[in-house]
């Protein structure tokens, strides 16, 4: 199927999503995030998450984590309230959380799922039971789209938006495409999927595609080879579900965080090096990349 509509993210979209706070606000009305990300051996995922989600301004970060990571990460974001969780005999958060994850997220404003989480039986039901229970939209990222790869359908059972954001690889798993074919044809690929599925997708690469059900699709204006990293999608994420938690429609939030996202990576590779530069780096420069949206 063709692509429909296809547009170019410029620093427009971002003015549409993100809005101008009142002086009068407070962490209540700049929205909460739920982050249920990281396991032992990958507290990072969860820590660049987060702090790329507080640098994109949301009122209220909670992180539900295994229990064996929040020292790691308690140390590394000051700024977040904690949820440490019972985990599996190999430190991925238990199945037994999933009561509370989904009252959790329904009291908050989003929900980011997967960096980090890993993939098991546990983790599989946590992110089904969140995509069939859950009312707020959620951002699924890495491992939680590992988790329904043999089940996409899932997608179809969700309560409110979603957006996905895969790699190739992901993308791949989620298709049965090869990756080759993917990179070859990635608006297509992308669009299809969204369409398909009713799912925002973002299929990450160079030249990002931000693909919408309706058969809109944005191509990414902003980035460099510099942000090929590991970590540089944890900080997308982050970044997504910030701007979704905030109160942006979901199509608006992925297109604006895609675009905020390359952006702060051209930033930190002006004063860093493509070769030097890191995932850290470029949420050091979020704020540098608002004021250059937001005047």
């Amino acid at each position: 199927m063709s692509v429909d509509v296809m547009e170019r993210t410029d620093r427009n979209i971002v003015k549409k999503a993100v809005f101008k706070r009142p002086d009068d606000a407070n962490k209540g009305t700049l929205g909460s995030l739920l982050s249920i990300c990281g396991s032992y051996g990958m507290a990072g995922a969860s820590i660049m998450a987060g702090k790329a989600a507080l640098k994109c301004g949301i009122g209220l970060l909670k992180c539900a984590l295994p229990r064996s990571i929040y020292p790691i990460s308690a140390q590394c974001i000051l700024e977040s309230v904690y949820f440490p969780l019972e985990e599996t005999g190999d430190g991925r958060i238990s199945k037994r959380n999933i009561p509370f994850l989904i009252s959790e997220a329904e009291s908050s404003s989003a929900v980011l799922i997967g960096c980090g989480l890993g993939v098991c039986e546990d983790t599989e039901k946590i992110v089904f039971s969140l995509i069939e229970n859950c009312s707020k939209p959620m951002v699924l990222d890495a491992d939680a789209l590992n988790c329904i790869a043999k089940y996409p359908d899932i997608l179809l059972k969700k309560k409110a938006p979603i957006i996905i954001t895969p790699h190739p690889g992901e993308m791949a798993r989620l298709t049965g495409l090869i990756v080759q074919l993917i990179n070859s044809e990635r608006e297509r690929v992308a669009s299809d999927f969204a369409r398909k599925y009713d799912t925002i997708t973002v299929l990450k690469g160079a030249g990002t595609v931000v693909a919408l059900p309706n058969g809109k699709t944005f191509l990414n204006t902003t980035g460099n080879s510099g942000m090929a990293t590991g970590g540089s999608g944890d900080v997308l994420a982050g970044m997504t579900a910030s701007i979704l938690a905030q109160g942006a429609y979901a199509s608006d939030a992925a297109a604006a965080a895609v675009y905020l996202h390359g952006l702060s990576g051209d930033i930190a590779s002006d004063k860093f090096g493509k070769i030097s530069m890191l995932p850290t780096d470029i949420i050091d420069c979020i704020h540098l990349a608002y004021k250059k949206c937001i005047v």
